[in-house]
């Protein structure tokens, strides 16, 4: 069984992948015809090349202005079954997404519109694929505090269907910090609570989403290496990183996937998760980065496997599905070592 099978087979959750980002150039033209959106680009080709960029800001650039095309509601649903059939197809059992609703409402669209496409895409891969999925709203660190508590209001009517909130955006001139009421808020209803921090930030913004926003998982994290008294605190406590290996590439966060610190990550006893980001942005799915990352840094199937393991470790779900997902990792990897035995 050769490394790109074994990955294949490996049962995973993603627990970091931004819905807008998984907009295939294809779908992106369509949905921009569907709803008479202006666009830049008029081929797939053209679109493709644009997805160059030099850092997080000029990615976002084009990140919000692709979100135009998304509209109605069978526009989140349609971009989000997608997705969801996709990760399905890398074998993923469980699937933690992120929403920007405030780049959509900002532009006048209904909520509603949005969270029902998005919700009702969730409804039929689970019916269809047996995948389980779960909603994480991002408020945008750009905006002020006071937008998103007014948001977090606005979102009552699908309370029983979300899972919780999350912190993105550009970094830079944004610590978590600005958003502790807002986090305090979210944690006292009941929320599940996660935050990008130490994508391009430095490690006392990860220090800050951990102790002042009391984040349960940090969303790249990188820079907390940056920080040994930190990275201790976060093996003890055992909040996991979902880390972006081939978006931090993208990005240029890092020079080469050799260069990448997901390897010291591990060794330094993190519960690390490899996941995609902004799939159709950066070039790969789950996958593609468990891949990318097996070739650069050496990584066995052990590794492999722990990396697996640890998502479905960092994954909010039942203890009923956390043990399941194990087994399904537990046979695979049995069977890989099996043939290997057998072809011994």
């Amino acid at each position: 069984m050769t490394p790109a099978q074994f990955v294949a087979g490996l049962p995973k959750a993603e627990l970091h992948m931004h819905i807008e980002g998984s907009i295939e150039p294809a779908l992106f033209l369509q949905l921009a015809r569907r709803n008479g959106v202006a666009i830049r680009w008029q081929t797939e080709d053209e679109l493709r090349e644009a997805y160059r960029f030099t850092d997080l800001q000029d990615f976002l650039n084009l990140y919000y202005d692709g979100c135009r095309v998304l509209v109605q509601p069978e526009d989140f649903h349609d971009v989000t079954r997608d997705y969801l059939r996709r990760a399905h197809a890398d074998r993923v059992l469980h699937a933690e997404m992120f929403l920007g609703v405030q780049g959509h409402t900002s532009r006048g669209v209904p909520l509603a519109a949005v969270m029902e496409g998005v919700f009702g895409a969730m409804d039929a891969a689970q019916a269809e694929d047996g995948i389980s999925s779960g909603l994480i709203v991002v408020v945008q660190r750009h905006r002020s505090e006071d937008e998103a508590l007014a948001l977090l209001e606005e979102l009552h009517p699908w309370y029983d269907r979300l899972l919780g909130f999350g912190l993105g955006g550009a970094e830079v001139g944004n610590p978590p910090s600005k958003f502790t009421e807002f986090f305090r808020r979210c944690r006292e209803r009941g929320f599940k609570v996660v935050a990008h921090a130490g994508e391009e930030g430095p490690a006392a913004y990860v220090r800050e989403a951990v102790e002042l926003l009391q984040v349960q998982r940090l969303d790249h994290g990188n820079a907390c290496l940056d920080d040994p008294a930190l990275v201790a605190q976060l093996v003890q406590r055992r909040i996991p990183l979902t880390v972006c290996p081939l978006s931090n590439l993208k990005l240029r966060l890092v020079p080469s996937m050799a260069a990448h610190p997901l390897r010291r990550l591990m060794d330094a006893g993190l519960c690390v998760t490899v996941n995609s980001d902004d799939p159709s942005y950066f070039g790969g799915y789950v996958n593609d980065n468990y891949l990318a990352c097996q070739e650069a840094l050496g990584l066995g199937r052990d590794d492999l496997a722990s990396l697996a393991l640890n998502s479905f470790e960092a994954a909010f779900i039942t203890p009923e599905q956390r043990s399941a997902a194990v087994r399904a990792v537990d046979a695979w990897v049995a069977l890989a070592r099996g043939e290997q035995q057998a072809a011994a």
